[in-house]
């Protein structure tokens, strides 16, 4: 046989041999990539998180929130695994939590389903570091990083998951109705409401509210980097809620992510022009770290529902969260609650906000079950992190001392000043 046709029946061969994806390969390709594209921009609001604090906080303890938040994304991570993700997800049967169980991820060649397993656990795990990211900032500058990382843990691995299976888990409170699409209420006010109960036992930064009620401003070390880290922030949340589609696999899938993107960009956006006008209105000023919380709170308050709105709609609910910015800023300083980056009105009252309105546009859910799911998983994640605040306090104390706290976490606990140029007794080259 000649070579030219030796060649030929080589290459019928080989086009026999190929082996093309079958429509349900393509959409588990597709589903394991939304989660893991996803994943990454979650993990990416880590960095965002960490420059906002950092910005927003005095220069002297800029060090202390930088390893706050790696540290806490790391415990996150770790807690998850061992506990947090079957305590979510396995066994939950419509109770109150399932088994806190290591999640053990199938090898390649035995993961079966829509998706890759391990894509999922880190789509997960990601949101669970979120949370604990929300109470780093309203507690900077005063707690000790120790008794942080112990309170971290405990949320990470055991709080939030608990939470969580109310509703994604498959729990009661899905049985009943609640709705809550990629974390308004379980994600952000479960946040905000653990920074809350700890803000009200360790207490105001010193020389933050005058003896005659004046509020004392302690400007933050960086608005560029603040404004940076939104950015960030603003971006990852495009994988937050466009991602919690959970499946890419067909046209109405990747239409409805694309519509919850445009209705969160729009949510955010409508929150920053909306606190912008209302400080120019209200103070004769703008307030560059209030309209960075307007954009937040927008974002936050669309996350309960992000695909059923119209564009109208969404710019509806994010505007309202950039109210209670302006509002319930001034409203914590009243009452001596000291929130060092906002976090509370951001996180924990626009996402009561977001997920008591998603009966506006959903229709599958109802005001009552909404009201339920907010009081019962608030009180439950205060309650609960306010016994933990105590028990830390009264064992191993979780204030720095007044000397240590004028003198900077940077100094006091980290060892490594993020500005040591500026520090007092500076080589200056």
């Amino acid at each position: 046989m000649s070579g030219p046709l030796l060649a030929q029946d080589a290459t019928t061969a080989a086009a026999d041999a190929v082996t093309y994806a079958t429509a349900s390969d393509i959409s588990y390709i597709l589903n394991t990539l939304l989660f893991l594209i996803g994943g990454f921009l979650v993990m990416w609001m880590a960095a965002g998180f960490a420059m906002l604090e950092a910005g927003l906080v005095r220069t002297k303890n800029v060090s202390m929130q930088c390893l706050k938040n790696i540290s806490l994304f790391s415990v996150a991570g770790i807690m998850f695994w061992l506990v947090g993700y079957n305590l979510m997800y396995e066994g939950v049967d419509g109770g109150f939590m399932g088994t806190p169980l290591p999640k053990d991820i199938p090898a390649p060649g035995d993961d079966s389903g829509d998706y890759a397993a391990a894509s999922d656990w880190f789509f997960q795990m990601v949101f669970c570091a979120t949370t604990a990211s929300i109470v780093s900032g309203t507690m900077a500058e005063r707690i000790k990083f120790w008794p942080f990382i112990i309170f971290t843990t405990i949320l990470t691995g055991i709080l939030y998951p608990i939470t969580g299976s109310w509703e994604w888990g498959a729990g009661w409170l899905d049985a009943k109705g609640f709705s809550d699409f990629a974390g308004s209420t379980l994600v952000h006010s479960v946040g905000g409401w653990a920074a809350l109960a700890g803000a009200l036992i360790l207490g105001a930064r010193k020389g933050k509210y005058a003896a005659d009620g004046r509020v004392i401003p302690l400007p933050g070390s960086s608005m560029p980097l603040a404004t940076l880290g939104t950015f960030i922030l603003w971006l990852g949340w495009f994988g937050f809620n466009g991602a919690s589609q959970l499946a890419m696999g067909t046209i109405e899938d990747a239409s409805s992510i694309s519509r919850i993107f445009a209705n969160t960009n729009i949510a955010a956006a409508a929150g920053v022009v909306t606190v912008v006008i209302l400080t120019q209105i209200l103070y004769k000023r703008m307030d560059i770290s209030m309209a960075l919380n307007g954009a937040l709170a927008g974002l936050v308050s669309i996350t309960a529902e992000p695909l059923m709105p119209n564009l109208f709609q969404a710019a509806f609910i994010g505007a309202v969260g950039g109210v209670i910015v302006v509002f319930v800023v001034p409203l914590l300083d009243k009452l001596k609650i000291d929130d060092v980056v906002g976090a509370i009105p951001v996180h924990l009252i626009a996402g009561i906000w977001g997920t008591l309105i998603v009966p506006l546009t959903n229709s599958d859910a109802t005001y009552g079950v909404q009201l339920l799911g907010v009081v019962a998983i608030g009180a439950f994640t205060f309650i609960a992190s306010a016994a933990i605040w105590y028990g830390l306090k009264a064992t191993i104390g979780i204030r720095v001392s007044d000397a240590e706290e004028a003198m900077g976490l940077d100094k006091v606990e980290v060892g490594v000043e993020a500005y040591p140029e500026f520090g007092q007794g500076s080589a200056r080259l």
